[in-house]
């Protein structure tokens, strides 16, 4: 198996052709993976327009990756190196 990256966070939705839908909620959880030490999030591409909502002191501190495929998602979060070891 490959093993999930423990320094990131995700939300979304996902059908089941793989598109990644939006969800509520963004600016509270991004708020609460900042307040853990969580500074990589993958959001749902087309949460984007609730990135305005977030602090700019707390939102230059993010690394937010937009996602529309889980694909996307699995290239982020999988660590490939670890399961090479």
């Amino acid at each position: 198996g490959i093993p999930v990256r423990t320094d990131i966070a995700m939300t979304g939705e996902i059908t089941l052709r793989g598109k990644v839908l939006p969800v509520g909620g963004i600016k509270e959880k991004l708020l609460a993976a900042h307040r853990n030490g969580i500074f990589e999030i993958c959001i749902p591409k087309e949460n984007e327009k609730d990135l305005e909502e977030i602090p700019a002191t707390i939102l230059k501190k993010l690394k937010i990756h937009l996602i529309g495929r889980v694909q996307e998602i699995l290239d982020l979060a999988l660590d490939r190196k670890q399961a090479r070891n």
